[in-house]
């Protein structure tokens, strides 16, 4: 596998326990950077420090981005640590199944906030510090929910387009400093997050399933190669992008 270079770069990944925040991780490793993976769940976050050890520096770090204050001094003990971060991806997420009119307004609340609000918050933490560096790269990983809108998926969906405009807004006001910022919009992955919503909902994962051309799910390590190239030198003149990860359904 060609490695993109990342020597020298320091990436923090949240989501990064599993799925393809995991792969992203280890994709960055291979090619040169030192990793810090944030989650909520330290029991995930522990295996996936060992099972990466071998490729590179990476440490671990439990942070429930839906909450500002756990952002806040979490990334104070990664700067503290690290001194700097280069590569910023938002890969923290979760999903809710269920019709709009009926559903738990603390259901919406948790989605909106893990979803958008934690994109929001890990890039007012480490943004700041790019823009001073004079070199960032942030990619936010919104989703084909975000364009298309998924039935029973209100709230997640809802996000994920939040995460798309937020993208092109920040990205507009970091043009000048050195600092891009760019998303992601996978179709279904086959990652522990799809993995339950399928066990929800399985009809309605079928359907979604079935609009991607290729009849097939995506692969995490197939979302960390336009992950890493995104977190590169080389993704110079590209900003305010979501970028399809889709099989050939998006058609737009």
């Amino acid at each position: 596998m060609n490695q993109i270079d990342l020597a020298g770069q320091v990436a923090v990944v949240t989501g990064g326990g599993s799925g393809i925040g995991y792969a992203s991780a280890e994709r960055f490793l291979r090619s040169g950077a030192t990793v810090e993976l944030w989650g909520r769940d330290p029991a995930r976050l522990e295996p996936a420090r060992t099972a990466l050890a071998a490729l590179g520096p990476v440490t671990v770090q439990a942070v429930d981005v839906a909450r500002c204050d756990d952002v806040e001094a979490g990334s104070r003990q990664t700067l503290a640590r690290h001194g700097k971060v280069d590569i910023l991806f938002n890969c923290a997420g979760a999903t809710e199944t269920g019709p709009a009119l009926t559903m738990p307004l603390q259901a919406w609340h948790d989605s909106i906030a893990v979803n958008l609000n934690g994109v929001f918050y890990c890039c007012r933490a480490f943004g700041p510090g790019m823009v001073t560096n004079g070199y960032g790269r942030i990619i936010n990983a919104s989703s084909m929910a975000g364009k298309e809108g998924n039935a029973s998926q209100a709230a997640y969906s809802a996000a994920k387009a939040g995460v798309i405009a937020f993208t092109k807004s920040l990205a507009k006001e970091l043009a000048l400093a050195g600092a891009t910022v760019n998303a992601i919009a996978p179709t279904l992955f086959d990652t522990p997050l799809a993995q339950a919503t399928i066990a929800r909902a399985p009809e309605a994962m079928k359907i979604a399933l079935e609009k991607i051309p290729m009849r097939r799910m995506g692969r995490p390590d197939e979302a960390a190669a336009m992950v890493a190239w995104l977190a590169s030198e080389e993704c110079s003149f590209t900003t305010g992008f979501t970028f399809d990860l889709s099989g050939g359904r998006a058609t737009y």
